[in-house]
């Protein structure tokens, strides 16, 4: 492809005023100035110096951009925020004040628009220095975007809600959307969201279509949460035009800027047609993925590069092809990283950089007498913390890798500082923690050896129900109210992503409670996803108690046995626990009120990660039958609820 041409800022007059009396031009017409840099293949155009992509030309179309949307609303950068004591966000579009060219030649363009604070902002604006940079290589079919963000130290406190990239395409040209090899469809027109074409369900963002424009969607549900996705799978999703045929995708190739680890869910795609690059959300977690500034700390993270690429193809007719591609370009995206073009010196480039490497084994003698690989464990570095409070953290970076088989895991390209290294194994519960805080320098190759995770274990498994993944997916899903069905996800390993399962437990247990008995029942069909709460009518909820029975031959009398749960999600809920009396006064354990990730209402399967070792005293047992009792009292709501991950009762240690 020919050089990068050029960087141009252009001055145009506003909207044509009409001619005064005299036949004079009105002088009030205001006057724009936007930037434009092309690169033979694709013409990008930034409002200066807001820094807002207010039109992209690529492949014959004028503007890949919504053009009936307002220049402020196409491809912007956005932030909620709240003052100290305020806890309604504050939506802010990002607008700079100052554009610069921070490097131009013929082979990359760099350009920064940046909005900084000062004590006269105070209350007005968030107290952050921010620095928005867009990038354009020689040869390449896309844009890279990232942005710092600095809150200097002394400068007031605030909240952080969200913040994020959108683009907003055109609704004439992007009707398909894909978001991996099994999730990608025709998708709703905005216009089938509202009234009369689209009615209203239980929150703002499901809308059931009654008489959409393309009546094959007739009866579906649109909800942009059925899109969602954990982060290390969220790597390219985007759109497609078939007239002509076009994609415009979004890359994420690390997960290294964004918060709360591996299993963070975000949105990626939804209808619009609206594409995402989400840093930092409370999606699927709550405040505890909101990160608070207070006393006046310092602050400093680039969020991104993420890359904007565009594709095209000669046959319009297979979609698949343009996907495909974005795959392939998506993997060259990820062998790239870091990238050496990103000029700032915030964003630290491999030589810069250390890795670190070792070996994690398991060790719980109950299982087996040799330590175990701990093979697939997900290994991470994370700021400095209690074992697992990475799930919660919000403020650094993040550096994660699956384990070998053999539990061999290597973390490469760090950025310099203090870390503490966490880890996770599927098949054991709890979180692994070295005791050791990790000081990472440029150029570190870091090897630990082996380290022995030991998980919470005190005597041999007398019964367990599910798998301890942290997700409830294998516990039984039911199939959806057919008036309610996002036809996608029919027959589809994600069945969980359907709206309204809440309520398929009311009409499962119309009178009384699921009841579990260990040596019968099965998981996957006598488990339901959720303890929710039963529907009395339309603003009523019934709490709900769920019975696990088991048998026991005998009872170890004065000794302690345990009972460990695992919960996948919580929302504003409590979990109560009886030992064969549901009508003490006191139950034997609760929780209190937990969690705020609404997995239930946004079909997240999993929130945050909660472990509970509960102490049973033999005295609540006894020979022969026995039954536990689990009660989530609270029912205001449809979606105040548990998800289970994994429970096992321990007898007394043997040792």
């Amino acid at each position: 492809m020919g050089k990068l041409s050029c960087i141009r800022s252009l001055c145009c007059m506003g909207p044509p005023q009409p001619a005064s009396p005299a036949g004079t031009v009105d002088a009030t017409a205001g006057v724009r100035v936007k930037v434009e840099i092309k690169n033979g293949i694709f013409e990008l155009t930034l409002s200066n110096p807001d820094g807002i992509v207010t039109g992209v030309r690529y492949n014959g179309v004028d503007n890949l951009m919504e053009i009936l949307n307002k220049e402020d609303n196409r491809g912007y950068w956005d932030l909620v925020w709240n003052p100290p004591g305020q806890k309604t966000g504050i939506f802010d579009v990002i607008k700079g004040t100052e554009f610069r060219i921070i490097y131009h030649d013929e082979n990359q363009a760099e350009v920064s628009f940046t909005r900084n604070w000062d004590p006269s902002l105070e209350g007005k604006a968030v107290p952050l220095n921010i620095d928005k940079r867009f990038i354009v290589l020689r040869g390449s079919s896309g844009f890279y975007t990232y942005g710092i963000y600095e809150h200097k130290e002394g400068w007031p406190d605030f909240g952080l809600g969200e913040t994020r990239v959108a683009f907003k395409l055109r609704k004439d040209k992007f009707h398909y959307m894909a978001l991996a090899n099994n999730r990608q469809r025709i998708m709703p027109m905005p216009d089938d969201r509202l009234p009369p074409r689209g009615q209203p369900l239980a929150y703002p963002e499901a809308v059931l279509l009654v008489d959409p424009i393309n009546p094959d969607l007739r009866g579906e549900v649109d909800d942009k949460y059925q899109y969602s996705c954990e982060d290390q799978y969220n790597n390219v999703h985007g759109w497609m035009s078939f007239d002509p045929p076009i994609g415009f995708w979004q890359i994420t190739p690390s997960d290294e800027f964004r918060t709360g680890g591996p299993l963070k869910q975000n949105l990626t795609s939804h209808v619009g047609p609206t594409t995402l690059a989400m840093f930092l959300s409370a999606h699927y977690a709550g405040d505890d993925l909101s990160p608070v500034f207070t006393n006046g700390e310092y602050w400093k993270k680039v969020h991104g590069p993420v890359f904007m690429y565009l594709n095209s193809s000669w046959d319009g007719s297979d979609p698949t092809i343009l996907w495909e591609d974005a795959k392939v370009q998506m993997m060259i995206e990820k062998e790239s990283w870091p990238y050496y073009f990103a000029f700032s010196e915030d964003f630290q480039k491999t030589e810069q950089r250390g890795s670190i490497s070792g070996r994690l084994l398991v060790r719980d003698r109950y299982i087996d007498d040799e330590d175990l690989y701990a093979s697939g464990a997900y290994v991470g570095l994370a700021l400095p913390g209690e074992a697992g409070s990475w799930q919660r953290e919000c403020k650094g970076y993040q550096f994660w890798c699956r384990a070998d088989e053999d539990g061999s895991f290597y973390i490469r390209n760090i950025v310099t500082g203090n870390y503490n290294l966490y880890a996770w194994v599927p098949g054991f519960i709890g979180d692994y923690k070295l005791d050791a805080t990790l000081t990472i320098a440029s150029g570190d190759d870091i090897y630990l050896g082996d380290l022995v995770y030991k998980p919470p274990r005190d005597g041999p498994t007398m019964w367990e129900i599910g798998v301890p993944d942290r997700s409830a997916a294998e516990f039984y899903v039911p199939d959806p109210n057919p008036n309610y069905v996002n036809r996608l996800y029919i027959n589809h390993p994600d069945r969980f992503r359907q709206y309204g399962l809440w309520d398929r437990y009311t009409e499962l247990y119309p009178d009384s409670d699921l009841v579990y008995t260990i040596g019968q029942s099965d998981y996957s069909t006598d488990w339901f996803y959720a303890q929710v709460n039963r529907k009395v009518d339309e603003n009523t909820y019934q709490p709900t108690t769920w019975q696990i029975k088991f048998n026991l031959d005998s009872v170890s009398p004065g000794s302690t046995y345990k009972f460990r749960v695992a919960l996948a999600s919580s929302a504003r809920a409590e979990l109560q626990v009886f030992f064969n009396d549901q009508n003490r006064g006191v139950p034997h354990f609760a929780t209190g009120m937990i969690g705020r990730d609404n997995a239930i209402a946004r079909h997240g399967i999993h929130g945050l990660y909660w472990l509970f070792n509960i102490n049973v005293d033999s005295a609540w047992l006894a020979q022969g039958m026995n039954t536990i009792y689990l009660k989530q009292p609270r029912n205001q709501s449809p979606f105040q609820g548990l998800m289970y991950d994994y429970l096992r009762l321990e007898g007394p240690c043997d040792c």
